[in-house]
């Protein structure tokens, strides 16, 4: 009886060895380099979601891709949503600093992106809560890239940065 209580402690104290190891790096890994999520809505259509049915896309974001800030034009993002702190939104780069693009229904007409901020949309136009509405989004905003669609499984495959050629900026920072 007392090997078998013995066994059971050993086991229990390796068990957790294990978790108090396990749960630090699964937190730093979810934290720093990558983590899945489902996304909601219509705004991304027909990129993501583009049934609009029951089955949601759910995609592989990349934190450590986008550590020093750097995105592209084209690039499916996940960032901190300026009117709600506590929400995430996924979009489409658009426009970078120093670009200058015509817009969708904002305030103004025309707007040269601010340094350290980029020009955000949702694919399905009108159905997007995005940089037409609450203006050019802030690099520290940005939380990571969406590189696959992981789900369904009919759906997977490797996001490649697209710019829609009707939203590319009129004048960018290269020119």
């Amino acid at each position: 009886m007392a090997q078998a209580r013995d066994l059971g402690r050993r086991y229990i104290k390796a068990f957790l060895k294990g978790f108090f190891v396990a749960v630090p790096v699964t937190v730093t890994f979810l934290d720093r380099v990558a983590c899945v999520a489902r996304v909601e809505g219509a705004s991304m259509q027909p990129s993501l979601n583009p049934g609009g049915g029951q089955v949601s896309d759910v995609v592989l974001l990349n934190h450590w891709s986008i550590r020093n800030y750097e995105v592209q034009r084209g690039d499916i993002v996940s960032l901190v949503s300026p009117r709600n702190p506590e929400q995430k939104i996924i979009k489409r780069v658009i426009a970078l600093e120093g670009d200058i693009i015509k817009t969708i229904g904002y305030k103004k007409q025309y707007v040269k992106v601010p340094h350290g901020h980029m020009w955000v949309e949702g694919d399905h136009h009108g159905h997007s809560f995005d940089s037409n509405f609450f203006g050019p989004v802030s690099l520290g905003l940005l939380h990571a890239r969406a590189t696959h669609i992981l789900w369904p499984p009919r759906r997977w495959q490797k996001l490649q940065p697209v710019l829609p050629p009707e939203r590319k900026p009129l004048l960018t920072e290269q020119e």
